[in-house]
């Protein structure tokens, strides 16, 4: 039986069934259903009280999108066909044949082109707040741990070698920090997709008298874009989700690489919860953390959203077109890859044990003490390029016999100089060595303590 179709009209010819299925997105634009019936309903609202609609032709149609409403929330899903492409058309022929021919009155001073544009921005919008809870839930978790190792000592790296050591809440509070961008930069995401594009029809507006600015406020959206021609071909606001996604991805990632890290026999600085782990089905005594690894390789395909989405914008002419009917996979993924990925990470860091001892004893006889020394000389008046050529040969000498710098004697300090005093020792130790750095913004234990005060009133102004 050949496909009628609601646009066949000029067509005397139908496509086999391979091209009808690669033509469709039913298969996947489904997802939008509930966008697609409210947005209808905003629509026939409008064309209800501009009078476009007369008021029985417009009740009835809003009944009868309730009702398949009811069916799909209750049912979880509605009798789709590959016969109508597309969620609007699908949702359009299961109104026909409930509510039969004034279905198509439905359609009135509107074009898939704008239809579909509504849908996503719904859908985006949606989602939007649940991303950013989810990243705050993340940070709580971030706080709470950072406030119960605030003076916890460990190595602090650069290039992967040790550098200085640190606190272990300064370092989870950086987290904190990172991932506080990420919800200022979703929550910025919602001014562009907080816009009607309904009523722009095809490309170029529409005859009927439509009132665009009601039907935004039917939407509950913003405002209405100003031109119809970029309110059918906007995707930016789908991009900058994409983007944002990346970056988040990119943050979580690193921090899982170094969760890997840090959970290994050779750092042994934490151990995962044997929720978040996993074994071998060959070594027993394995204790995996795969969700890290899992998240950390789940970037890749958020990245590849936001590659693919923008390679298919970048040569497409005004106004719709084809093309823009892969915005929507990609986009569909990413929202159910960053909020499980959110939701595991805070688990991951609420459960996770630390070992305070294994990251204290790593600061000790790892030469990361060293600025310490070159700071406390430049303090008793050595140029601190000469204090930094002084320690750097300390060191040398301190490798090759296996001493640290505090194994130093002060008849040896007083030969670089005799204002070096007894109470270098003191500075050397990394738990002092942390506590002085107190620096806006530094690892000093007070430093830590003013930034979860701040970080707890974020997250205090956030709710």
């Amino acid at each position: 039986m050949p496909i009628k179709r609601m646009w066949g009209g000029r067509f005397q010819a139908t496509g086999s069934d391979l091209a009808n299925s690669f033509g469709a997105s039913i298969f996947f634009d489904q997802e939008m259903a509930h966008e697609d019936i409210f947005g209808s309903l905003a629509h026939v609202k409008m064309l209800k009280a501009t009078k476009i609609l007369p008021a029985a032709d417009a009740d009835k149609i809003i009944q009868g999108l309730h009702e398949i409403d009811e069916q799909l929330s209750k049912d979880g899903t509605l009798p789709f066909s590959v016969a109508d492409e597309d969620i609007h058309m699908n949702i359009e022929d299961l109104l026909t044949k409930k509510i039969g021919p004034v279905a198509g009155k439905l359609h009135t001073g509107r074009s898939r082109n704008d239809q579909v544009a509504t849908d996503l921005h719904l859908y985006v919008k949606e989602r939007l707040p649940k991303v950013v809870e989810a990243l705050h839930q993340l940070q709580e978790a971030l706080v709470d741990k950072a406030a119960e190792n605030v003076k916890t000592v460990m190595p602090g790296y650069t290039h992967m070698q040790h550098a200085q050591p640190i606190s272990y809440g300064h370092y989870l509070l950086a987290y904190f920090q990172m991932f506080q961008r990420d919800a200022e930069r979703f929550q910025f995401n919602m001014k562009h997709t907080d816009l009607s594009p309904l009523g722009a029809a095809a490309l170029a507006g529409t005859t009927f008298p439509i009132d665009r600015k009601l039907s935004a406020q039917y939407l509950v959206m913003a405002d209405v874009y100003d031109n119809s021609l970029d309110a059918v071909s906007d995707r930016d606001f789908v991009l900058e989700f994409l983007s944002n996604a990346s970056i988040l991805m990119m943050h979580l990632s690193r921090l899982c690489e170094e969760l890997v890290y840090w959970c290994s026999h050779e750092f042994g600085y934490i151990e995962l919860s044997d929720a978040y782990s996993t074994g071998s089905s060959i070594m027993p005594q394995k204790k995996n953390p795969d969700f890290a690894e899992l998240i950390r390789g789940k970037t890749g395909r958020v990245y590849g959203h936001l590659m693919g989405l923008l390679t298919t914008m970048k040569g497409i002419p005004l106004a719709y077109n084809k093309d823009m009917q892969e915005d929507k996979e990609g986009i569909f993924d990413a929202v159910k890859t960053i909020l499980p990925s959110l939701k595991i990470m805070a688990g991951m860091i609420e459960t996770l044990h630390v070992n305070k001892d294994k990251m204290d004893a790593a600061t000790h006889h790892d030469f990361s003490n060293a600025t310490e020394l070159a700071d406390y000389l430049a303090g008793k008046g050595i140029p601190f390029r000469q204090a930094h050529e002084i320690v750097g040969e300390l060191v040398l000498k301190g490798i090759k016999s296996g001493h640290d710098l505090a194994d130093i004697s002060l008849e040896e300090f007083h030969k670089i100089s005799p204002k070096i005093d007894k109470d270098v020792y003191h500075c050397l130790k990394p738990e002092v060595a942390v506590a002085r750095r107190n620096s806006y913004g530094g690892t000093g234990f007070e430093q830590v303590e003013e930034q979860l005060a701040k970080a707890k009133k974020i997250l205090i102004d956030n709710h």
